[in-house]
């Protein structure tokens, strides 16, 4: 899986950016799992034509012991398998990264 990780986290800091997460992103059915969805201009042409039956799309976001992972792998969350389920373009991974890391800012923790 491609990722970027923050990793070596302070504590209070992670559970800081979790509670931040839930104003900013919507959580999973599973605990410490978050979904980042992607703007519709940002989709690829397969993923807008798919926004129906697969959408939102979005990015995955796993909270760790000490670490932040950034999945960039764009998934629909109403199809696990589908042709629009794929890596992230250039412009989405710089798109999601940037996302992730103005959290840290705007939190001001240090990454």
């Amino acid at each position: 899986m491609r990722s970027y990780i923050i990793d070596e986290l302070a504590t209070d800091d992670l559970e800081r950016f979790q509670k931040h997460l839930t104003t900013k992103t919507d959580p999973a059915s599973m605990q410490g799992i978050f979904w980042m969805n992607l703007p519709e201009h940002m989709l690829s042409a397969e993923q807008r034509e798919h926004t129906g039956d697969c959408g939102p799309h979005a990015f995955g976001i796993e909270i760790g012991e000490d670490s932040v992972t950034l999945e960039l792998l764009v998934r629909g969350r109403g199809r696990m398998r589908c042709s629009c389920v794929t890596y992230a373009d250039a412009e989405q991974r710089a798109w999601g990264i940037d996302a992730l890391d103005s959290m840290f800012k705007e939190l001001d923790i240090p990454v």
